[in-house]
């Protein structure tokens, strides 16, 4: 047996046996972390995921050769996304579950709770703890987690890196010229591959985050050409900018893949796939100032992709807005074509990569909402029945989203609207609802089962609010400062400023 085969069969055998509680535990040997997270990219806009508008055949590989996660969840925006990977804690926890930087809804209805603005330096996360397992680390491509020196949406900056637990980065040239091209998907597909190939004795952890598919959408002309000579549209749903910049990121992937396997025979990797929230699919016109009281349907602004059979998309609490695919492939550990049903969610990720690296548990002084997913990559595996948290408790009207909250629970889901909320078709709706969906009846959720179900309605009610109160989570109420002329008008000046 070779010493690397020797070491691979040594620690599926610890992964096996052991309890995967996040204690630290001496590993034979450490796989390499590659983790590719997209932007705004839809539930079904991958072929493994039931797309049929743009071939995904890397990504299909991917989950050919690893397990395909179904009800796997993000949170609706980028920004709480990304501070939930990295911290393994809810938006409720974190605080961080408003998008960077500052814009708000100061005169709504309903008053919204500030928010964290940056993610404190300090803040233990998934990289330095990485880190402090012997793992060089990179973040390549979107940070959106802090705001002036330290980085911002674009990346995280050269000076900021080894704040934040990271070895390498990669600030994205200048001016448009690249992003008009392709959206950087070549670009830093081409520095993760510098970084996977860069000679070292250590694992590796690379976190490459994409830009694309988030708007405006960018491809190669002539992918876009092709999509067009198709019969695509050149705009709106579906249309062939869109397909393009599907097809190039799955390109990307499988270039990475081809970087990977050439790197097989010296060390296991471990490649995770995910997008930060549900795809675009219809983009509202922010509301133009209104006479006093006066109501505002929100009108169409713009539509990309439908997340069919799933309801609604991006910035939203139903199914379209926060469930995204989810592919591990962990050759020798992970089940091929593993198909996982069991409900996960981003903040599980920091403990299972933790306990994939033997890294240290987290301090006593950072609690995780997440748990390890390891037990799931084998037919079979099971980890123990949770609700999982969604706290929402903002303006954002380009998505229609008014300040809610949700927890599913098994097949149950509740969504909670604390002051009022806006119809698919962009109504206005005064007044709190709660909202309970069946997801395996209802998989659209087009039923609202909460006046026959009140017992769920209640008990499901109060697991959410338990839980917002035990992580001091701020439940918004009437706003003090609500101005009927200017109400859903929104703002990038502070109150107080």
């Amino acid at each position: 047996m070779s010493r690397h085969i020797h070491h691979v069969a040594l620690l599926v055998i610890l992964i096996l046996s052991a309890p995967w509680s996040l204690a630290a535990a001496p590993s034979p040997d450490k796989p390499n972390i590659l983790f590719i997270l997209t932007d705004d990219q839809g539930y079904s806009s991958l072929g493994c995921y039931g797309g049929k508008l743009v071939a995904t055949p890397h990504l299909d590989r991917l989950a050919a050769e690893g397990a395909r996660f179904t009800d796997a969840y993000a949170t609706p925006q980028c920004t709480p996304t990304r501070a939930s990977l990295l911290t393994g804690q809810y938006s409720s926890r974190h605080g961080m579950w408003h998008v960077l930087p500052w814009y708000g809804s100061p005169w709504a209805p309903i008053a919204e709770p500030p928010f964290v603005e940056s993610l404190p330096r300090e803040t233990v996360n998934l990289a330095k703890r990485l880190k402090a397992a012997d793992y060089r680390t990179a973040c390549i491509g979107k940070w959106h987690l802090t705001s002036g020196a330290d980085g911002n949406a674009a990346s995280l900056s050269a000076t900021g890196a080894a704040h934040f637990g990271f070895d390498v980065v990669a600030p994205q040239p200048r001016g448009k010229g690249a992003e008009e091209k392709d959206k950087f998907v070549e670009f830093l597909t081409d520095r993760s591959i510098a970084f996977i190939e860069s000679p070292s004795d250590r694992p590796w952890f690379c976190l490459l985050t994409h830009h694309t598919v988030h708007g405006k959408v960018y491809a190669p002309e002539a992918l876009v050409a092709k999509y067009l000579k198709a019969g695509a549209p050149a705009d709106g749903l579906h249309n062939a900018t869109y397909r393009a910049a599907l097809e190039h990121l799955d390109t990307s992937v499988g270039r990475l893949m081809a970087a990977v396997d050439r790197q097989g025979s010296q060390r296991q990797t471990m490649v995770v796939f995910m997008s930060d929230n549900g795809g675009v699919f219809q983009a509202r016109k922010l509301p133009a100032a209104s006479a006093s009281g006066e109501r505002t349907r929100l009108a169409i602004a713009r539509e990309e992709y439908s997340n069919t059979p799933l309801r609604a998309g991006k910035g939203s609490p139903y199914e379209g807005g926060i469930r995204v695919p989810l592919i591990i492939r962990w050759r020798g550990v992970a089940e091929p074509g593993l198909t996982v049903s069991t409900p996960v969610h981003v903040v599980d990720m920091m403990p299972t990569l933790c306990a994939v690296a033997a890294a240290a548990a987290a301090p006593a002084n950072h609690p995780l909402d997440g748990v390890n997913l390891l037990p799931l990559l084998k037919t079979g595996g099971s980890i123990a029945p949770r609700p999982l948290m969604f706290y929402m408790p903002l303006y954002d009207l380009r998505w229609a989203a008014t300040p809610c909250a949700a927890v599913r629970d098994g097949d149950l889901k509740l969504i909670e609207y604390f002051g009022d909320s806006f119809a698919d078709d962009g109504t206005y709706r005064p007044g709190a609802r709660l909202e309970l969906y069946d997801l395996r009846n209802d998989l659209g959720e087009q039923h609202d089962l909460s006046a026959a179900r009140p017992d769920d309605v209640s008990r499901l009610q109060k697991v959410l609010r338990d839980h917002l109160k035990s992580v001091n989570a701020v439940i918004p109420g009437p706003n003090p400062k609500h101005q009927p002329a200017k109400e859903f008008q929104e703002t990038r000046a502070k109150p107080n400023d």
